[in-house]
């Protein structure tokens, strides 16, 4: 259920769900900042990891997730591309894109430096630095797209023009075909 602040999480134990404290992120605060609408989603990342295991965990499809990709490019600058959690990222298109040469994933070390999250946990939301990101435009099709809310296990349903629209997305076909 969408909400602009917070509502009670669960989680479970046993047969029966606990009430737990919201989880606040920096991407949550960029949210309640720009006073938007979105929900949020926790679910044990250790039992359902990657993007398909949250889809699972919370019972989406797999291509309403969009998985945050953090990338390098041959000149040292970076970029973060926003993908369905079914669909791969062409380096090719990303570069062309870009308007560099080449493109490869970054490191985790160099994930962690850029974004200020921790690997498996980034959101493109409250970033430490400001690289530019890149979103697939067939997100744009779905209603509400669930990104990762700054931390493992826990996701972000926003629409995605809002996401789009907060995170300057520039978007573009950057999947592989």
């Amino acid at each position: 259920m969408p909400w602009s602040r917070w509502s009670g999480h669960f989680s479970w134990f046993g047969n029966r769900p606990v009430a737990k404290k919201p989880v606040v992120t920096q991407a949550i605060r960029v949210l309640r900042q720009a006073d938007v609408t979105y929900s949020a989603h926790v679910f044990d990342h250790e039992r359902h990891p990657g993007a398909e295991g949250a889809a699972r965990a919370l019972g989406l499809d797999v291509h309403q997730t969009a998985k945050t990709i953090v990338f390098t490019t041959d000149d040292g600058g970076g970029a973060v591309v926003l993908m369905h959690g079914d669909l791969e990222i062409s380096t090719k298109k990303l570069a062309r894109v870009m308007r560099v040469k080449s493109v490869r994933p970054a490191t985790q070390r160099e994930a962690d430096r850029v974004t200020g999250y921790r690997f498996g946990g980034t959101s493109p939301l409250g970033m430490r630095s400001a690289p530019p990101v890149f979103a697939q435009e067939s997100l744009l099709g779905l209603n509400t797209v669930y990104v990762n809310g700054g931390r493992r296990g826990f996701l972000i349903g926003i629409a995605p023009g809002t996401l789009i629209e907060i995170t300057r997305a520039i978007v573009g076909d950057v999947a592989v075909d």
